[in-house]
């Protein structure tokens, strides 16, 4: 049992969907690292990056034919720093939650998703895991949420989801879901994936 609040009950609703990274887990990531492997990405293949902010440089990688590569090399980062992320306190409630309908929705990869709830032994607690790479767009874009909503047979007007940055409450909004902030004193801040 944990002493952790999310500020609502879980029980409520038809679905609780969580955000990965700064809300349930916290990805050992070195994001600014991360943004260096995607820039060397562009400058493998000759293209002048549009700027030096890493989701920038996803969205517009499409467009130089380099989508691939700049998943891949965000990816692996991901994928081991699922390895060894850290559990927050949100995990505990949802380790203790009885709700069947619990899912995933994350701007991490979905490998790196399961990677960290198979970490943190919360992989049968959660029936649904949509990440950046699940759908054809990436949150705030509604579509993740929304897949992950009909991916647990739950009506969006009784599911919540659960987030820790403003992109996961318009990710919310634009679904038409409710949202819960979560900021545990481990989470980190604005814009998490």
């Amino acid at each position: 049992m944990t002493d952790f609040d999310l500020g609502f009950d879980p029980d409520a609703y038809d679905a609780v969907i969580y955000d990965l990274d700064g809300t349930l887990v916290r990805l050992a990531v070195d994001w600014n690292a991360v943004a260096d492997d995607v820039l060397a990405v562009y400058a493998e293949h000759a293209v002048k990056p549009p700027s030096d902010g890493l989701w920038d440089l996803l969205e517009a990688a499409p467009e130089y034919g380099i989508a691939d590569a700049v998943e891949a090399a965000i990816a692996a980062h991901e994928h081991e720093g699922a390895r060894e992320s850290r559990r927050l306190a949100a995990a505990d409630v949802l380790s203790t939650d009885r709700a069947t309908r619990t899912g995933v929705c994350s701007l991490n990869a979905e490998e790196a998703c399961r990677i960290a709830l198979q970490t943190h032994g919360l992989e049968d607690r959660v029936s649904a895991v949509v990440g950046r790479d699940t759908v054809g767009t990436y949150k705030p874009d509604p579509e993740p949420l929304r897949a992950t909503v009909e991916a647990l047979s739950a009506d969006p007007e009784r599911s919540i989801f659960v987030g820790d940055s403003d992109r996961d409450a318009r990710t919310a909004r634009r679904a038409g879901l409710e949202f819960a902030r979560v900021n545990p004193p481990e989470s980190r801040t604005e814009d998490a994936a």
